[in-house]
């Protein structure tokens, strides 16, 4: 397979190993915490109508315009978001907006392997049966809430406070240390052994679950939960919500928005089919959502719980579900079949390797910019930007309860994607003009994209993308920056709380300040022309 980056000497070993990577870039803890839980709380069926009008409108016109905006600025020997849209667009000011595609991936990336760090405690304390005894959801609520420092004053701590800090360090540094070893010998070859364990793993777990008598005292089954995801209450289709909630479940299990599928991208030469791989990584993706994240959280709860019980779990939140009820789940399992345990340490081993599969690649995008335009060593990158992360993730580690994680949520997980997504259809699509972009997408395909996508990616797609923004801007984004609520509340900002939503805010800001400035600099230093571009690199860049 001809893939390679000229300025790092860099390839994809194998086209399964692209499509792996690039699946285990977009399988997440969102596949198996927010999907069921957002199926959950928005109407099941009615949701799912909704998701998958977001996933052919929305996430798979994306898919392509991601992969085709990334391949193309490697052409240019760019795997960064300022260089591919300096590439696409030749004007003074592209540059600078490639510096939301810096910002978004560390910022997700510092609070994302905090959370990925949970499910790596989880599954020893299922080994050790640590949390054994704690058979009610509020029961397992409180060890979760003790586990996060988070133990209210008086109630009863299970955790040693030293304990969340050592899980989030040593998570981290197997992150940072799997992207220094580069594409193929690190990222690569994690997606090759993590991706299998991963559906392995789901598919043992659904085949459980599904399998599952009715309860004493509920009578509920698993085919009611899926009947619950599937049936669709059609009067629901006209409440905005539900479509807001679908697409932005898009964004999260697609890792559209991120910058590190362009990333991944940008080591393809125009040889490599990204019209095929791309359909591949999105079908593996939703494979794993719908098929498996859909048979696990929610027919479980439903059983155990009841329809209306699993509803009022969802309700509660994508962490409650998958870190009280299903250890609840595991501990009745265990009553009449004794691997309770087990099946608790391939759920959140699952969720390691599905959040280890993404994080690693939230890096790329920044670690591609310092090798490229500052020649550092691929090691000396992502160790310093790990010691960064571990400095600021220590902040999300202590001040979770200030709501200091959930502000970065929403600005870099959340708004953040969906304004990447808007900055790189434009620039591919309106600027690099829809019939080169087209033609960009189909350089070694082995198929014909149906032409319909043409007309959704050039008008559909960025409509789509335009509604979010405007309405999450409106509902949300004012709302929370005028502290008239919480983000990932309805509650306005406490008093106690706002010192800690203003650092948060502050250190966002520093960051797009300093890459602005770094980006500047590389420029200068490189002596780029914005009005001429790049040099293009040959067809087959393997061969430079």
């Amino acid at each position: 397979m001809s893939t390679s980056n000229s300025g790092s000497n860099e390839a994809w070993g194998s086209r399964i190993g692209l499509i792996l990577a690039m699946a285990g870039n977009a399988v997440g803890l969102g596949n198996f915490l927010r999907f069921p839980r957002q199926a959950a709380a928005n109407g099941g069926g009615s949701y799912m109508i909704a998701y998958f009008i977001a996933l052919l409108l929305l996430g798979i016109p994306l898919m392509w315009i991601e992969w085709g905006v990334g391949r193309n600025g490697g052409r240019y020997s760019k795997g960064h978001q300022p260089g591919k849209f300096a590439a696409n667009w030749k004007h003074p000011q592209a540059k600078y907006c490639g510096v939301v595609g810096m910002v978004v991936p560390l910022g997700v990336l510092i609070y994302y392997t905090y959370i990925e760090s949970w499910t790596l405690a989880f599954a020893i304390f299922s080994a050790t049966k640590d949390y054994w005894g704690q058979t009610t959801q509020e029961g397992m609520i409180g060890y979760l809430r003790s586990f996060q420092g988070l133990t209210p004053e008086g109630g009863t701590t299970y955790h040693a406070s030293w304990t969340p800090y050592a899980f989030f360090t040593f998570t981290l540094a197997v992150n940072i240390y799997i992207l220094s070893r580069g594409i193929s010998g690190g990222i690569e070859k994690l997606a090759k052994i993590g991706m299998p364990i991963l559906f392995i793993f789901a598919n043992i777990l659904a085949g459980v679950v599904l399998t599952l008598p009715p309860q004493e005292g509920i009578g509920a089954t698993p085919l009611q939960g899926l009947e619950f995801i599937y049936k669709p209450d059609l009067s629901r289709l006209g409440e905005p919500g539900i479509w807001l909630a679908a697409a932005g479940q898009i964004f999260f299990t697609l890792s559209v928005g991120m910058g590190s599928l362009q990333a991944y991208a940008s080591y393809l030469s125009t040889k490599d089919d990204i019209a095929l791989n791309g359909i591949a990584t999105a079908s593996t993706n939703e494979t794993a959502e719908v098929v498996l994240g859909g048979s696990i959280a929610i027919p479980a709860a439903v059983t155990f719980f009841g329809v209306a019980g699993a509803m009022q779990i969802a309700q509660g939140g994508s962490f409650d579900l998958g870190f009280a009820t299903m250890p609840v789940v595991f501990q009745q399992i265990d009553k009449t079949l004794p691997i309770g345990n087990l099946l608790g340490v391939m759920w959140f081993g699952l969720l390691f390797f599905a959040g280890i599969t993404s994080s690693v690649a939230m890096l790329t995008p920044i670690t591609a910019f310092f090798r490229e335009e500052f020649g550092f060593k691929r090691e000396t990158v992502a160790w310093s930007l790990g010691g960064l992360a571990l400095a600021i993730g220590m902040m999300h580690v202590t001040w979770l309860g200030h709501g200091f994680l959930d502000e970065w949520d929403y600005w870099v997980g959340t708004f953040g994607l969906v304004l990447v997504a808007v900055l790189e259809t434009v620039v591919f699509i309106w600027i690099f003009k829809p019939d080169n972009a087209w033609k960009s997408i189909h350089m070694g395909a082995d198929i014909n994209i149906p032409k319909i996508f043409k007309f959704i990616m050039t008008y559909v797609t960025p409509l789509y993308l335009f509604i979010i923004l405007t309405w999450w801007g409106k509902d949300e984004a004012i709302p929370i920056l005028l502290n008239q609520r919480s983000a990932g509340s309805s509650n306005p900002v406490s008093d106690i709380d706002m010192p800690y939503i203003t650092i948060s805010r502050g250190i966002l800001v520093a960051f797009v300040i300093v890459f602005l400035f770094i980006i500047r600099t590389a420029w200068k230093r490189n002596g780029y022309d914005d009005r001429k571009g790049f040099v293009e690199l040959p067809t087959n860049r393997a061969e430079v």
